[in-house]
């Protein structure tokens, strides 16, 4: 079986990115041949699959998007495959990888005239191309096959059939995927004490991790304001560790500003995040927009308490695990405020928010996304 895998653009650090390689290769490991469209590729190639560099065409990331599907589409009329897989909505695909929200709530919320621009048309249009039914006349359905839905969340379910009415039996829910080592074992205490011995960072400091791509989505900001709006005496406790790929200059300029930039520092994405989160004594994750959030799940298997957005999907595990604080919407930067000082100030809390962390790392599935989504496009190739 051939598979081709579709996203615009491929760096190691992003969530996404992360996923569609891991799947690319466990696909490939099960026997499929793997051809893969970027526009571009950051770090190491895999070995043994197809890389086709689609040609960056388009002076806005829509038109950019258009042109890559295009071009995609006339490539695949002349080398055909058994199915296409697409981390981006796009039109044409087999099956696609939610690993993002609905633009259409999103675009819900912007006023009248953002909902005309090019720019929201486009990613409607597209995103309808996957989710929408496809029915004639009488509200028939066609006879052409529709695109199978690979999703991290129930969220995302409900979201997507609230604006596209997609049927429920196109949509596969798949568990989290974390690596192995981001698991709390024997060795992460040491590791911990190895890390901050590493970095100058003191016994009795209280690090607090935020990491992923996008600083701005990811809620960096918020998290900065929050720590400017400590006590001076829990203030001066805090490092926080803030990694991801991104500029962060304008970040560093609200630390500034906000006289905390001494207790700040900012690393771009990197292979030792496992040492960042034991390290820890809290993550934070106060997100504008998350699909899925991956790391909330990292940090609660390497026994990290969280604090998150209730927009985040995986926001739900921190509750199951009563491992940490669920912010309300719509979000309040007060609330995160409070959030944040109450984790510091409450050892005992934190405490049994960290065990609570790592007894739900060892009792639930949290490993094999990877597996679960090959299985599911293996299976729906077949169905060809």
């Amino acid at each position: 079986m051939q598979l081709a895998f579709c996203i615009y653009n491929y760096f190691p650090f992003g969530g996404l990115q992360r996923d569609f390689l891991q799947i690319a290769k466990a696909c490939q490991a099960a026997g499929a041949k793997i051809r893969l469209y970027v526009i571009s590729w950051q770090g190491e190639q895999p070995d043994g699959m197809d890389i086709v560099f689609v040609p960056r065409k388009g002076f806005t990331n829509h038109s950019r998007n258009e042109n890559y599907a295009k071009w995609v589409k006339a490539h695949l009329d002349k080398n055909p495959v058994d199915i296409v897989v697409g981390f981006n909505k796009m039109p044409g695909l087999d099956i696609y990888f939610a690993g993002d929200t609905c633009f259409a709530a999103k675009a819900a919320k912007r006023g009248f005239f953002y909902r005309h621009t090019k720019r929201c048309k486009h990613y409607l249009d597209f995103e309808a191309a996957v989710f929408k039914q496809k029915t004639g006349k009488n509200n028939t359905p066609y006879p052409t096959k529709e695109t199978e839905i690979i999703v991290l969340t129930k969220q995302q379910i409900g979201d997507f059939q609230h604006f596209y009415q997609t049927n429920s039996n196109r949509f596969h829910l798949l568990p989290p995927g974390i690596a192995a080592d981001r698991k709390y074992d024997q060795n992460s205490a040491r590791r911990r004490q190895q890390f901050r011995d590493a970095n100058q960072i003191k016994a009795d400091d209280f690090v607090i991790v935020q990491i992923g791509s996008d600083f701005r989505r990811k809620g960096v900001d918020r998290s900065l304001y929050a720590i400017a709006s400590l006590p001076e005496s829990l203030r001066q406790k805090v490092i926080y560790l803030v990694i991801g790929q991104d500029n962060p200059a304008d970040y560093q300029k609200i630390a500034k500003t906000e006289h905390i930039d001494d207790r700040v520092r900012f690393y771009s994405g990197r292979n030792d995040i496992p040492d960042f989160l034991f390290a820890a004594d809290l993550l934070l994750h106060p997100a504008r927009q998350e699909a899925a959030g991956m790391v909330l799940v990292e940090a609660l298997a390497a026994g990290v308490p969280v604090v998150v957005t209730g927009n985040s999907g995986y926001a739900f595990h921190v509750q199951e695990a009563d491992a940490g604080i669920i912010l309300s919407e719509p979000y309040k930067q007060s609330e995160l405020n409070s959030a944040l000082q109450q984790a510091i100030s409450d050892q005992n809390q934190l405490l049994t928010w960290h065990k609570n962390a790592i007894a739900y790392g060892e009792e639930h599935d949290l490993y094999h996304l990877a597996d679960s989504a090959t299985a599911t496009i293996l299976k729906c190739g077949n169905h060809e």
